[in-house]
């Protein structure tokens, strides 16, 4: 097989360890900046489920806001907000600004699961 003089064969360096070094310094830079974007995402969308909960839901005898699950899941703005309904709650619980007792959220099964707001 014939290849143009210019493509490498035998797997010879293509690029200089200077230009892979910068390469490697690009590729590294985007993945921080892709990294906090999806974070940035997390937490804007985390602040979004916190405006929701204050909408439907209401103080509980501890004072704080609840909602069921089942009130969340089938909200229809909530529906159009939230791309993943639960992943957002999940990343909310691990961030501590929400509460609630079950591991999985399963619409149905979990409906009367109450969702309590932790923070202000």
């Amino acid at each position: 097989m014939h290849q143009p003089p210019h493509i490498k064969q035998d797997h010879e360096q293509m690029f200089s360890v200077k230009e892979m070094t910068l390469y490697e310094n690009i590729i590294l830079t985007l993945s921080d900046h892709a990294a906090t974007m999806v974070r940035m995402n997390i937490d804007h969308e985390i602040g979004l489920l916190i405006e929701e909960i204050r909408r439907l839901g209401s103080p509980g005898p501890d004072g704080k806001i609840r909602v069921k699950f089942g009130v969340l899941f089938t909200d229809d703005r909530c529906a159009n907000l939230f791309e993943a309904l639960v992943g957002t709650l999940k990343a909310a619980k691990k961030k501590k600004k929400i509460s609630f007792t079950e591991e999985l959220l399963l619409q149905g099964v979990h409906d009367n699961v109450d969702i309590v707001l932790e923070v202000d």
